[in-house]
């Protein structure tokens, strides 16, 4: 097992090259052993050097709302009137604490997420 830290574009695609060729190795095996040391330094080299940061809160419901199969008027259940989360979509009105409370509940929004600005 010859693995080093990842401190290059190089590195990191030579690592990313090696877990390709030894990603299906069978766990408590050398390669499997490998293939798990290296996901954890190429996680670690994406995270510095790639991060991603946090989405958008209207894009983030629409995306849950989609994925759940809710319209506009599942979330007025959730949130109010179906005009006020037609605004809301539409940005024409913010999120008050409550909504964002109920919203991070029912569609499993991190609160982080909600309470941004947009």
């Amino acid at each position: 097992m010859g693995i080093k830290a990842i401190k290059s574009e190089n590195d990191y695609e030579n690592a990313l090259e090696r877990l390709k060729s030894i990603f299906q190795a069978d766990a408590d095996t050398p390669n499997g052993d490998e293939a798990e040391v290296l996901s954890i330094l190429i996680e670690k080299y994406e995270d510095e050097h790639y991060p991603i940061g946090m989405p958008d809160p209207i894009e983030a419901i629409k995306f849950r709302m989609e994925q759940m199969g809710m319209n506009q008027k599942d979330l007025a259940e959730v949130i109010g009137f179906t005009s006020r989360v037609s605004e809301i979509l539409n940005r024409k009105r913010k999120l008050t604490l409550n909504m964002i409370r109920k919203l991070s509940a029912t569609l499993q929004i991190p609160t982080e997420v909600l309470v941004q600005e947009y």
